[in-house]
């Protein structure tokens, strides 16, 4: 008796639309989560290029290029140090850079300069820079997102902060703020040439990208990620990524909220035919 009420409490159950493990109306059933799909919007993904130089391990950039154009980000900027420098012969860097930019031209999307030491450090490479890109610092906006690349080859000038005083008072409306700087400035003994930019960045979501040291690492000052990267072909022990020592590329998406962070390891990328990749010593045949 026991057991034919039990059946007649689940006759009822099923008869009022309910089933285990089922929603209770069946025309609501799809085989696809309930999550929204990704809205192109205001979302997009940028990459950025960690050191190259300070004894430079050849194809880890050129392979690096090619990987990025697997990924197609909108854009791509550097974090700095693309050649060796610290020239005395002006053909010399004309030579470097002519190399660098054979790989530049190859990315598909937009790229962004930002100097390092290697690439600005005499009179030489200063007038190297200037005849190539025009400017050590500047701005843009992408989808009211709000880029401030710093000369990172030398101190933070008064005129650099006057600059970036009037960029950031012209733009209070933008949704995010990224800050791009080869040297790591806040953790110099004498960091009052960084204490003074950081303090325009007051009351405002930013985030900090800096590369130099060769070692990946994350801190937080005054409520705000800041991130110097490894490398991209750069001197490295390549201990591994618990040791902050890799070569990869950083990975940004900049959600309706917040920026999203990753890190893609470039011994990670593969074509559609890894195969004939590793043939070419990891480098596809479009970066040749």
């Amino acid at each position: 008796m026991k057991q034919l009420c039990l059946f007649l409490a689940l006759l009822v159950f099923l008869s009022n639309g309910c089933s285990i493990g089922r929603t209770a109306n069946a025309s609501s059933l799809h085989p696809w989560t309930n999550k929204q799909i990704s809205d192109s919007g205001g979302k997009f993904q940028f990459a950025i290029l960690p050191d190259r130089t300070g004894r430079v391990r050849p194809g880890i950039f050129e392979s690096a290029i090619a990987k990025i154009n697997l990924l197609q980000p909108d854009f791509v900027i550097t974090v700095g140090d693309l050649i060796e420098g610290y020239e005395k012969d002006a053909n010399g860097v004309e030579t470097e850079w002519n190399f660098i930019e054979s790989y530049i031209d190859r990315l598909n999307m937009r790229f962004y300069y930002v100097p390092g030491n290697h690439d600005i450090n005499n009179d030489l490479t200063r007038k190297a820079w200037l005849k190539r890109f025009g400017q050590t610092y500047y701005h843009f906006i992408y989808k009211d997102v709000l880029f401030l690349c710093l000369d990172g080859s030398e101190p933070i000038l008064d005129e650099h902060i006057t600059y970036f005083d009037n960029v950031l008072k012209k733009n209070t409306d933008a949704r995010w703020t990224f800050v791009f700087i080869h040297k790591p400035r806040w953790s110099r003994p004498d960091p009052n040439d960084w204490n003074k930019f950081e303090a325009l960045l007051a009351d405002r979501n930013y985030t900090v990208f800096a590369g130099h040291i060769h070692e990946y690492s994350k801190s937080v000052r005054n409520g705000h990620n800041y991130y110097i990267l490894a490398t991209a072909g750069g001197k490295s022990p390549l201990i591994g990524a618990e040791h902050g020592q890799f070569d990869h590329i950083t990975w940004v998406t900049m959600t309706f909220k917040e920026p999203i962070i990753a890190n893609i390891a470039l011994s990670g990328i593969f074509s559609d035919d890894p195969r004939v990749e590793q043939k070419n010593d990891g480098i596809m045949p479009n970066a040749q």
